[in-house]
């Protein structure tokens, strides 16, 4: 064990520990175990290498503008400081991490974040330098490995980076759900079926006219994913406590931004108004109604096509993949889970939408204390609705089934298909073959053979899917007709 101190006091902490006396104040007193997203502290990894790299940039401006003036500055050793900078590297790629013990549900605008963080960098950088954790008379989480930077900068940018790069991870994965229903919309183009209104039999459509709504409303989906960026690429690093720059070189504030850039590859940029960037959350809120209106896309989808591929659908016209058995004591019985888990996760969401959206309106004048918490939620979302894009894609819409034979016989049998034929024969006339086929349980044919509205030839010409599926009439078509 080692004994470490703070402002607070003195707490013993295991001796091989990479945290140390912040974070484990902060699992003491947040008894949570949500654990904090990795994609999170990957990105405070990024942001750290980048504020090490600024500062050895302005410490070589200095000495290059004052070469033999003792500037009064924050100095760090130059082995510590090309130790610090392996060490950030790591964590931008994930190591370290099981040292990471804070919980993502947590008070304090996220000054535990930023501390443990401090520590893991502090701790590995004093191993790399043959020393033990925890001596940080040579290196320290505050003095050495927070040069610069406050939480409430580091932090919200952090969070931007890793919202924007999973952001171009739900890009790809709604592209490659819309090929997929692309694919069906041109494989069932002129494949008919029942259209439904309020749950009834409505109208005559086709299977490439529910795939083509489905893929369009995705489409919608991708370019409104597509301008995310735009709305959280503006961030307050360099800022300080309240966005003043406070205790931070003007230069740093300068450059530091741009090394983000380059070591990230995205479009950041340094706010104009600080202090706002600082102080309003509302981006978040913005990008994640785009989130939510894509959730209310796939709910939308899977629901359908659970419904028309349930029991419940007498002759089913649609089926998809039986992936798992569906009950402990029922034989045989397989459940649709891939619809029902893409339901339960887009409700999360939805929640996640209330939640961030309420804790942005309780920020208090230069800071919104519920940083953490948003942060987690707004990352939450974006890897459901991932998860749920992928196992759609690969379990549930790769192996969907079709069965146009059945769709097209209950077409005819069908009164809405009479509709299609109001233009022709009026409104009463096509009522009366919907009232015969109803009572006597006959198709459209035997229906109109009953009345002999039109020849047999005449109707099925009417009723060919080109026919049924072009956008309107023509009056030449009632003339010819």
């Amino acid at each position: 064990m080692r004994i470490e101190k703070d402002y607070i006091g003195k707490k013993e902490i295991p001796g091989n520990a990479l945290y140390g006396i912040h974070a484990l104040r902060a699992t003491e007193n947040f008894p949570d175990r949500t654990p904090f997203h990795e994609e999170w502290y990957r990105a405070m990894g990024l942001v750290k290498l980048a504020c090490y790299q600024t500062y050895q940039k302005f410490r070589k401006a200095i000495n290059q503008k004052y070469p033999n003036v003792d500037v009064p500055l924050r100095f760090i050793e130059p082995d510590v400081l090309v130790a610090m900078i392996k060490t950030a590297g790591e964590i931008t790629r994930g190591e370290h991490f099981n040292d990471f013990i804070v919980p993502a549900i947590q008070g304090g605008a996220g000054t535990s974040i930023n501390m443990n963080v401090n520590e893991i960098i502090a701790n590995v950088t004093l191993q790399k330098l043959g020393k033990k954790p925890g001596e940080y008379r040579w290196v320290d989480p505050i003095e050495q490995a927070n040069v610069y930077q406050s939480t409430n900068d580091v932090v919200p940018t952090s969070l931007k980076v890793a919202v924007m790069r999973l952001l171009e991870d739900l890009e790809d994965g709604i592209n490659n759900l819309r090929k997929t229903l692309e694919g069906l919309e041109k494989n069932y183009r002129n494949d008919l079926r029942i259209g439904y209104t309020q749950m009834q039999e409505a109208v005559p459509s086709s299977f490439g006219k529910l795939f083509s709504a489905y893929n369009e409303a995705l489409s919608r989906d991708w370019w409104r994913v597509s301008k995310c960026a735009e709305r959280i690429k503006v961030v307050n690093l360099g800022g300080s406590a309240i966005g003043t720059g406070i205790t931070v070189p003007t230069f740093f504030i300068m450059e530091v931004i741009p090394v983000l850039r380059q070591l990230t590859g995205l479009p950041l940029a340094r706010s104009e108004n600080m202090p706002d960037a600082t102080s309003n959350l509302d981006a978040f809120v913005e990008v994640h109604a785009t989130l939510k209106a894509h959730a209310v896309n796939l709910e939308k989808m899977v629901s359908d096509l659970r419904l028309l591929a349930s029991d419940v659908a007498n002759q089913r016209e649609i089926t998809i993949p039986q992936q798992q058995v569906g009950s402990s004591i029922m034989p045989g019985k397989v459940n649709p889970v891939i619809p029902e888990f893409a339901i339960s996760a887009v409700h999360k969401i939805y929640a996640n939408d209330n939640l961030i959206s309420s804790l942005a309106g309780q920020g208090n004048l230069e800071l919104n204390p519920y940083t953490p918490v948003i942060g987690y939620a707004m990352i939450e979302s974006l890897k459901l609705l991932r998860n749920i894009n992928q196992t759609v894609k690969d379990n549930m819409m790769d192996g969907l089934g079709v069965d146009n034979r059945i769709a097209l016989e209950r077409l005819y049998q069908s009164p809405a298909i009479t509709t299609a034929l109001s233009p022709y024969l009026g409104y009463h006339k096509a009522s009366n073959l919907a009232k015969v086929m109803k009572n006597s349980q006959v198709d459209i044919f035997e229906a109109n053979d009953h009345y002999q509205y039109m020849k047999r030839e005449e109707l099925e010409s009417l009723l060919t899917p080109d026919n049924l599926l072009k956008m309107g009439f023509r009056i030449d078509d009632l003339r010819s007709s």
